[in-house]
């Protein structure tokens, strides 16, 4: 058998604990989850997933306005105030993600 390192990690604790009741449920403990992710590291040559940036829509996405456009959708959001036409985060991106 292998000798073994010890690694010791500073992790956000509501992660870990979503992390662990996963892996509960696999029956995986977490150092041989961490160890299943370090040797896919060297299998792969990199991070075994993607690793990018979400792909904000061209609407939403400030970056990608001209100053016009950003000026435009900030006046139309504060009419929607202005005349209490606003809805919840959650059904807005309800309705986005049915119209796209």
């Amino acid at each position: 058998m292998e000798k073994t390192a010890t690694l010791n990690l500073r992790v956000n604790p509501v992660v870990k604990q979503k992390a662990e009741d996963v892996l509960a449920q696999l029956g995986i403990p977490m150092s041989t989850a961490i160890d299943m992710y370090l040797n896919q590291i060297s299998l792969t040559g990199g991070i075994p997933f993607n690793v990018t940036l979400p792909k904000a829509p061209r609407s939403v996405n400030a970056d990608l306005m001209s100053a016009e456009e950003f000026h435009a959708a900030l006046q139309s959001g504060y009419n929607d105030i202005s005349t209490d036409k606003i809805q919840d985060a959650a059904s807005a991106f309800e309705k986005f993600r049915k119209e796209h």
